[in-house]
């Protein structure tokens, strides 16, 4: 089993920043494309950003030019780099996991229980 724990969400002004970190644990495990979600009081959860792991990224178009993914495939661990941060990026943020055990072939999704983030204008 994939344990996945995100850590890094807190209190912030508007234009300030935050970094978001996700660290899965789990033996034998292959990890492909990784990414963060995020939802709002009252909203479905949306993509934030993902990448593969060759290091493939993908935005929202909410977050590009603003978030940065990136990844340690070494550590298991995905972070979010948050700059000029907005009220409406307040929201619970989860990261997601793609991964495979060793020797298998199919992949399953795993999800932390998310981070908040508050923006304060």
């Amino acid at each position: 089993q994939v344990e996945v724990v995100e850590s890094g969400g807190g209190l912030v002004q508007a234009g300030g920043s935050l970094r978001l970190s996700c660290v899965a644990s789990g033996s034998r495990f292959l990890f492909n494309v990784m990414g963060w979600y995020r939802q709002a009081p009252g909203k479905q959860r949306e993509l934030v950003a993902v990448i593969s792991s060759g290091g493939t990224t993908n935005y929202s178009g909410s977050a590009k030019g603003r978030f940065s993914i990136s990844r340690d495939n070494g550590k298991n661990t995905v972070y979010l780099q948050m700059n000029s941060l907005r009220p409406q990026d307040t929201a619970v943020y989860y990261c997601n996991m793609n991964a495979r055990r060793w020797g298998y072939a199919t992949n399953f999704d795993y999800w932390g229980q998310g981070t908040q983030v508050t923006v304060s204008s």
